[in-house]
């Protein structure tokens, strides 16, 4: 039941724009500055179906969506094999802007050419769309037995800056510089929201990961920062932990963490590792929030090019990410329909895919989440 614990109905918060609440429903999102919308309206929303594995798996959330009629039309884009000189990706300036124009989207896995000089195309989109920080809830899924049971944290990661700002440059042959930035404003943004979470979704301690032992100056502005946020929330304990001693902590015994708020690097880090923890990156969901209400749901899994088109693909992990893209939108209903559907079906255990232990394809398992609804 740890998962269900997690999801919980939203509330108003006049910081930031949207955090995600727990109390009986799944992976709320408490509200922006805009007005909820109402289950009659039909909403746009922009879809990346992506690669690989992409647009199968986007497709079963659209047969999910229709099932449970969820008033979305969906604004689908496609990445371009051409690179877009205003945007220096494969992702076109079009794209970004129907993100910007709905406020709220969902993201399938999109995979950039390694080495190829081209900017990545999920740093095009938290740069250009300001998504500052990237969520993602990691808890023991009921019916689905790994070494853990009580896993229930939330990652909560820097999305812009540190060492994946992407300024990287060659100083003389063989030797390569990367810069690894961390600013005031952007570290203060995400400490911000992470205790404005942790208030609003009731949890109790906001854990800073860092090895500010070793960078003193840019690791030390970041802790600097959490601690001069944390004094505005005495009732939130407050802890800091060295990053390779929280990888240690977190294998050994993951419930001795709650809320944790890094920097970018460490962030894609632990919540990996915490993804492993509960089942793998297939059952993880996550979401970008950005300034002005934005908010990007996605899948952090790969593209699985080797699997991509034959109906093997394991679609839950969008699923529950577009669970929060709906809790974002205030269609808490919905999402608690969809949301018991995924559980119930992962709990019967007769239409798992090949990755949970299970011989059902993508189809089946979509039709079976369909037949729990």
């Amino acid at each position: 039941m740890a998962l269900r614990r997690l999801l919980g109905r939203s509330s108003r918060i006049p910081i930031v724009s949207r955090v995600f609440a727990s109390s009986a429903a799944p992976f709320s999102a408490a509200a922006s500055f805009s007005a909820a919308a109402s289950p009659s309206d039909t909403i746009r929303a922009t879809l990346f179906p992506g690669d690989g594995i992409g647009p199968e798996i986007a497709e079963s959330v659209k047969q999910v969506f229709s099932a449970a009629q969820v008033p979305i039309e969906w604004e689908e884009h496609y990445v371009s094999d051409k690179v877009d000189p205003r945007t220096e990706s494969f992702l076109t300036w079009e794209s970004l802007e129907s993100v910007r124009r709905n406020g709220v989207g969902l993201k399938g896995p999109m995979a950039t050419p390694i080495g190829k000089g081209h900017r990545s195309l999920n740093l095009t989109l938290r740069k250009e769309l300001g998504l500052y920080a990237n969520v993602r809830p990691c808890s023991s899924l009921p019916g689905y037995r790994t070494r853990y049971d009580d896993v229930n944290l939330i990652t909560i990661r820097e999305n812009t800056e540190g060492e994946y700002s992407g300024l990287e440059h060659q100083v003389v042959r063989g030797v390569v510089e990367s810069l690894k930035i961390i600013t005031r404003q952007a570290s203060l943004r995400v400490a911000e929201y992470a205790f404005h979470y942790a208030k609003t979704n009731g949890r109790e301690r906001v854990s800073a990961i860092h090895k500010a032992n070793i960078m003193k100056k840019t690791d030390g502005l970041f802790l600097k920062c959490c601690r001069e946020v944390a004094e505005k929330y005495p009732e939130i304990t407050y802890e800091e932990v060295i990053i390779d001693n929280c990888c240690m902590m977190l294998v050994k015994n993951p419930a001795l963490f709650d809320v944790l708020v890094m920097p970018n690097l460490y962030g894609d880090i632990i919540s990996d590792l915490s993804a492993g923890l509960i089942g793998g990156l297939g059952l993880t969901p996550s979401c970008n929030i950005g300034e002005g209400g934005i908010a990007l749901a996605e899948a952090v899994h790969g593209s699985a090019p080797d699997i991509a088109g034959k109906n093997l693909a394991n679609p839950t992990a969008l699923l529950l990410s577009s669970v929060m893209m709906l809790r974002h939108l205030k269609l808490n209903d919905k999402a608690d329909q969809i949301h018991s559907a995924i559980l119930d079906t992962i709990a019967e255990g007769k239409h798992l895919t090949v990755d949970l232990g299970g011989r059902s394809s993508t189809t089946e398992f979509t039709e079976a989440v369909c037949d729990h609804l």
